[in-house]
């Protein structure tokens, strides 16, 4: 795929403006947005994403096209898992509601600076040694795996309990109040620290777990460094308004862990086939569309029966909760 400068300037340019724009506008009025400013924002964002496939796809072949829609929809599942954790994270430290906008845009930056880094260092694997392709397969299926074992032993997670967070709890004079993104003022001639910081510190380590499964999933799906990294920011972009958008609705894919093991099972698996055939150990390999499709059923079966579980739970709980009342004796 060739990619001019001006492609990449252009490219970044934008993501930076886009980035910048919601910077000053959160700044400028933290709020808890409303409905409809969530659907107006996501909106133009999956919108943007589609024209700009459609883009690729016309200016530089159908393939790529195929294979920037497959990443972004991967990267944007595994967003949105990454929101589920924000929602356990906000809730654990108390953030304002009207703060959360703050927190998730910082989240979001860092999200992209640790992907870029791991799409330039995965970059130069994939480059320079095509083992790379096992050890990443090997890993998306152990990522699955625990995935699974974490849903059936009924894990929650407690991304405040990081190590580096509670280092930062123990050591730093942490105040009780939220002023935005002051991280640290004085008092009484002592200097607080914000809890904001601390909530910075576990989205920071959260996006490092989160770029460790999603930059080998991506490049399951396209070696292509333009695609992966659009594929990454169309994926974070909206996040901030889907959080808010969704709310408890997230908390009701209760099979979402499960479809995206499925999916990562299935890229490590397509991985090792391409590392097969590149060693000419194999003729084949698994085209981009077929794991397209997979996807895209995989996503809307977990939809579905996520919301019909939660659908049927509310309705036993509301039977149990007001038992039908015993007939008369006759």
């Amino acid at each position: 795929m060739e990619v001019s400068a001006l492609e990449w300037g252009i490219t970044i340019g934008v993501t930076v403006a886009v980035l910048l724009f919601d910077v000053i506008v959160i700044a400028r009025r933290p709020h808890e947005p409303s409905l409809r400013e969530c659907t107006v924002y996501l909106s133009v964002y999956v919108g943007a994403a589609v024209v700009f496939g459609a883009w690729v796809w016309l200016f530089h072949g159908h393939d790529f096209g195929i294979e920037f829609y497959t990443g972004w929809l991967v990267e944007y599942s595994l967003s949105v898992d990454n929101l589920f954790v924000f929602i356990v994270l906000m809730s654990a430290l108390a953030v304002p509601r009207k703060y959360q906008q703050e927190a998730l845009m910082v989240g979001i930056i860092l999200a992209l600076i640790f992907r870029a880094i791991f799409i330039a260092v995965g970059y130069q694997l994939v480059e320079n040694f095509s083992w790379v392709f096992y050890i990443f397969g090997a890993f998306l299926i152990y990522t699955a795996i625990s995935l699974v074992r974490s849903y059936r032993g009924g894990e929650e997670e407690h991304p405040e309990e990081n190590r580096l967070v509670t280092f930062a709890q123990r050591r730093l004079n942490v105040g009780e109040d939220y002023r935005g993104l002051t991280l640290w003022w004085k008092e009484n001639g002592v200097r607080v620290v914000s809890p904001m910081l601390i909530v910075i510190l576990a989205l920071g380590a959260t996006d490092i777990m989160f770029a460790l499964d999603s930059i080998p999933a991506i490049f399951g799906i396209t070696q292509e460094p333009y695609l992966v990294f659009t594929a990454n920011v169309f994926a974070l972009m909206g996040l901030r308004q889907l959080y808010f958008l969704l709310g408890g609705l997230l908390q009701r894919l209760v099979y979402l862990s499960l479809g995206l093991a499925f999916i990562l099972a299935w890229i490590g698996v397509k991985l090792i086939i391409h590392a097969l055939h590149e060693g000419h150990v194999i003729g084949f390999e698994v085209p981009t569309l077929a794991s397209l499709g997979v996807i895209i059923v995989t996503l809307a079966l977990t939809a579905w029966l996520s919301l019909a579980k939660t659908r049927r739970d509310e309705r036993a709980e509301m039977t149990a909760s007001n038992p039908p009342a015993p007939k008369p004796s006759e």
